[in-house]
């Protein structure tokens, strides 16, 4: 029988025969995720009435008073905008004179010039009446700089004769905006919030709102019905009000994905009985708040078979091991969750991170014990990222990125890239802060955030929800008086009761009342805090600073510098018991080691620089030398002077940050006292190398 053969009525029944238990469940599956999200929607509203009913009375004189000084000062700042606008237009205009005289009549000039010599070597027809075409040009082009210069000068002259008015005129604006400021700061204790704001009463219905809303009842119902563990997860959860409390102060889970981040939260919790208190508990918090959405791992291209994603787990698990074995800053120990987030988020596979502060404490063990926490671990941006692309070719796929970036260097991004990962090797909260053409990074200190790599606070934005940079760091500054900020999000949360938009600075947005509330409270808790200075701003598009930085040097004693020959007649030569040079300077630096003794470091930053190394062998013959060295990239040689007589080259091997030994080579010593001198030669540019010892073993 034929398919088209078989009965309409018969074919119909067997279809639904075959579909029915798969539809059937399907419709079952859906039903039950109405319900659960119809349940959740049921709590918000509950919860938004109770909150609401809970809340004072605010006297509407009192709020009528408050909007009023708001408003007059927006209008105020909008008077300091426009006068600003009116100032930047006379060094626009300045700039543009400057131009005029230099680039564009300068620049004409040395075309004529040019084109001047070549008339005047030009030896054939076609020669002259090239060169001819070229000084014409050259001059029709100075022409219209001359006239552009006279316009522009007539512009100039026209915005400075207003200069000094406008700058009045922001010195007053200015004034009256510290002078609003100060009546809206009195108009919000006026409102007489302080006792709701003060107190914890309403924290867990506030809490287990925000998870509600940011999980939405959706999103929650659909995770509760993938099976029994999902939902007690889920129930787990809405039934801890002080995880809930710890998880919104936190900023929440990623995405709104709670449920996925209490299933990490558990498994962590299962892996590490650490986990349940203390600094561990609020890291292990941090992990799955951010994990909660995956983060992509960021492998070696040559490694086509590594995990996609970072397993969150693995990278606790990692972090606590480091942490309990002290490596990493001491800082660590006393952050927030909301600042172990800006740990955890980066891409960088785990034996990366441990990768990256092994080869720090190697090769620049001063960037890990400096006293300047501005630049501690980050500071390796300036001495051994050289800015430049050019090098980028020769990235290895066996290599992760971030080896790529410290072998061959690379621009603003890359090294901003480095920076940020540098720091969260070792423990230390980053995020990027870009700003208009140009990548920079933000970080933890004890005394506050600091900008590296780029201008100032006022000159970017992160990537956060808190979108300008000043309003980023607002919260980092409010976030150091926990019980004050506590105010400060109790009000944000009652303003998404209130069905508020969402707005985290005064810069990201105009806040509506409640959230207005929290932002002068946050504006008063930070009054006289501290901002720190940002640094490196000299190495936004510069391979070497012209800023002098201090030489944080060992102090480097006759044991030291000890050389010693054993009764084999091996001599060995510690790297800093140089006869020249005899103290640390800018190319060369004595430092610790993480092997016991000294090391010495030659930076790839200044002028090149010779050393050398005046001792006594036992014996003259042939002697095979060798070292000991860290080195971040490739292509880098050492040439060797015996005695001023013979010279050799000793190849340095790219040991990728880690200690190794160089292959030997045949050097010839006499008896008694002999001189080594050293020289650096690479392939390219100059490159950093740090060396533990050398040892001279004679031949057979």
């Amino acid at each position: 029988m034929t398919f088209q053969a078989i009965p309409r009525a018969i074919l119909a029944l067997a279809i639904s025969a075959t579909c029915a238990p798969s539809t059937h469940a399907q419709q079952s599956e859906d039903r039950g995720v109405v319900r659960l999200q119809q349940r959740f929607e049921k709590r918000i509203e509950q919860l938004r009435s109770e909150i609401t009913a809970a809340l004072p009375e605010v006297r509407s004189r009192a709020k009528k008073a408050h909007l009023a000084t708001r408003a007059a000062e927006k209008a105020a700042e909008a008077k300091v905008a426009t006068a600003k606008e009116n100032l930047a237009k006379v060094g626009s205009a300045r700039g543009l004179v400057e131009h005029a005289k230099g680039k564009w009549i300068g620049g004409a000039d040395k075309g004529i010039a040019k084109a001047k010599k070549q008339l005047e070597n030009a030896t054939t027809t076609a020669s002259r009446t090239a060169a001819r075409k070229e000084l014409a040009k050259w001059k029709k082009n100075r022409e219209e700089g001359v006239r552009a210069l006279k316009e522009r000068k007539a512009n100039f002259d026209k915005l400075t004769r207003s200069e000094p008015r406008w700058k009045r005129e922001l010195k007053s604006a200015e004034k009256a905006v510290a002078a609003a400021k100060a009546r809206t700061q009195r108009s919000v204790a006026g409102l007489r919030l302080e006792s709701l704001l003060k107190s914890d009463g309403l924290d867990a219905r506030l809490a287990e709102f925000v998870v509600l809303l940011e999980a939405t009842p959706r999103g929650l119902a659909e995770f509760s019905s993938q099976g029994r563990e999902h939902q007690k997860l889920v129930d787990s959860l809405l039934g801890d009000p002080a995880l809930m409390v710890q998880m919104v102060v936190a900023d929440g889970a990623k995405d709104g994905r709670y449920g996925q981040a209490m299933k990490i939260y558990d498994a962590i919790r299962t892996a590490s009985d650490r986990s349940s208190s203390g600094t561990l508990q609020r890291f292990a918090l941090a992990v799955a708040l951010e994990h909660a959405t995956p983060v992509k791992q960021r492998n070696p291209e040559g490694s086509t078979n590594a995990p996609e994603t970072v397993d969150p787990v693995a990278r606790y698990r990692h972090y606590e091991a480091a942490f309990l074995d002290k490596a990493l800053d001491p800082g660590f120990a006393n952050l927030s969750v909301w600042d172990y987030r800006m740990v955890v988020d980066g891409s960088e596979p785990d034996d990366t991170l441990a990768w990256g502060r092994e080869m720090l404490c190697n090769y620049r063990p001063d960037h890990v014990y400096t006293s300047d926490y501005r630049w501690r671990y980050v500071a390796s941006v300036r001495t051994d990222i050289r800015y430049g692309s050019q090098d980028n070719k020769h990235d290895r796929d066996d290599l992760q990125f971030f080896q790529n970036i410290l072998m061959n260097g690379g621009v603003c991004g890359r090294r901003a890239f480095f920076g940020r990962f540098i720091l969260r090797a070792h423990g230390v909260p980053t995020t990027a802060r870009p700003q208009r053409g140009h990548a920079a990074l933000t970080h933890w200190t004890p005394d506050g955030w600091v900008v590296c790599l780029g201008g100032g606070w006022g000159a970017g934005w992160t990537k956060t929800r808190y979108k300008r940079d000043r309003d980023f760091l607002a919260t980092t500054q409010a976030r150091r008086d926990i019980p004050g900020y506590m105010e400060v999000k109790r009000a944000q949360w009652i303003g998404d009761v209130a069905r508020e938009k969402r707005v985290f600075g005064f810069l990201s947005g105009d806040p509506d009342f409640w959230y207005g509330v929290s932002l002068y409270r946050q504006r008063q808790l930070i009054k006289n805090a501290k901002t720190l200075a940002a640094v490196g701003e000299e190495l936004g598009e510069a391979n070497e600073s012209h800023v002098q930085y201090a030489v944080e040097a060992a102090k480097v004693t006759e044991a030291d510098r000890k050389i010693v020959v054993d009764a084999d007649g091996v001599i060995t030569i510690p790297a800093v018991a140089t006869s020249e040079p005899t103290k640390s300077s800018g190319k060369i630096i004595f430092m610790p080691s993480n092997l016991g003794g000294k090391q010495l470091h030659y930076s790839r930053n200044g002028r090149a620089r010779d050393f050398e190394y005046t001792f006594d062998a036992p014996a003259a013959g042939t002697y095979r030398l060798c070292a000991k060295v860290v080195t971040p990239s490739w292509n880098q040689h050492l040439q060797i002077t015996a005695n001023n007589t013979q010279t050799v080259d000793l190849a340095l091997p790219h040991t990728i940050g880690m200690w190794q030994s160089t292959d030997p080579i045949d050097i010839e010593l006499v008896e008694g006292r002999n001189v080594l001198r050293f020289a650096h030669k690479c392939d390219g540019y100059a490159k950093g190398f740090t060396i533990r010892e050398f040892q001279l073993t004679p031949g057979e």
